[in-house]
């Protein structure tokens, strides 16, 4: 199996994301605007099936609205409108109960959050104490239902998706999930299925946590001992867990050597030093990741390296998205 990108799969079969309504242009927001986010919509999107979300307007609140804000306890706040002191809380609790309950027949592979609202940030949310004095310690009401309902399940906001490593780890996750997604709902939903996944994402879950890589070769060594259902359903909380876990440069440079271990026999002595002095130059932060990965690709198909062919690591998304051109 090929680890490219063939257009039928970045085409065809798009991811399904959950995203705050007002991310994709819709004037949807309390003033009537929107915040679109044009990497969303013109980039990631491309990729990317979108379900849109807003509570406000879900919940039957008009467009425009006055505006609202949590208050009291920030684990337990009141969602109030800020001039008439308009309690909506039950209103927009009892709804988030219902529409997770929806959201979880849609096959959504993450989420994406309006940073800083009431109703779908997802941290630092203000909330505003007794005195009035504002503290960024909350969730929204809905992003909150949605992450205690969806625990392991990729969510970002709009917001944070700016910082390159936290944008490579969300869509690498959620891409790492369809693919996920696409075997369970597949006739290679067996055991040898299981294990031929795992061997083809070895490498991105070691880069993402040693422990848990190890328990999941555990799991997958011993799965006959096991249902497949009690297999499968142990397996996906390992790597939604592993995925959680970011990637850092020491993890890339041990995978990277890790590599660089399957050539010995083949590399010559100048191959063999431009590979460890652009890995040295990766680890010193003069090089971005994706310099070493392409020299490794290109030894891959040079020394026809069957099992690295097959390691997603190498290529976990679409190169157009450029998520590991950075330092």
């Amino acid at each position: 199996m090929c680890t490219q990108f063939a257009p039928s799969e970045s085409s065809e079969e798009k991811i399904r994301l959950g995203i705050s309504s007002c991310l994709l242009g819709q004037n949807v927001r309390y003033d009537g605007g929107h915040k679109l986010d044009r990497f969303l919509t013109d980039t990631l999107g491309r990729y990317v099936e979108y379900v849109p979300v807003c509570p406000e307007v879900e919940i039957g609140l008009p467009v425009p609205r006055e505006a609202m804000r949590q208050i009291g306890d920030p684990e337990h706040p009141r969602l109030v409108t800020i001039r008439t002191g308009l309690d909506l809380t039950e209103r927009m609790e009892e709804w988030a109960g219902v529409r997770v309950e929806e959201l979880s027949t849609e096959e959504l592979c993450g989420f994406i959050f309006k940073s800083r609202s009431p109703s779908s940030g997802m941290e630092r949310v203000k909330v505003y104490d007794a005195a009035g004095m504002p503290h960024m310690s909350g969730v929204g009401l809905f992003a909150r239902a949605f992450m205690e309902r969806f625990p392991l399940l990729p969510v970002e906001e709009e917001g944070r998706l700016h910082d390159p490593k936290l944008r490579e780890n969300f869509i690498e996750s959620i891409f790492t999930l369809r693919r996920w997604r696409r075997l369970m709902n597949s006739d290679r939903r067996t055991r040898g299925g299981l294990i031929e996944f795992h061997t083809d994402h070895k490498l991105l879950i070691l880069s993402h946590n040693q422990e848990i890589y190890r328990r999941m070769g555990r799991l997958v060594a011993d799965v006959k001992d096991l249902s497949l259902d009690q297999a499968l359903e142990q397996y996906q909380q390992l790597l939604l867990k592993a995925m959680q876990l970011r990637t850092t440069l020491k993890k890339h440079v041990n995978v990277l050597m890790h590599l660089m271990g399957y050539f010995k026999k083949d590399l010559s002595g100048d191959e063999k030093q431009e590979l460890l002095g652009i890995i040295q130059e990766f680890q010193s932060g003069h090089l971005p990741l994706i310099v070493p990965i392409t020299l490794i690709n290109h030894y891959v198909r040079k020394y026809d390296q069957p099992y690295l062919k097959r390691q997603y690591y190498l290529n976990p998304h679409p190169l157009e998205l450029q998520l590991r051109n950075h330092s």
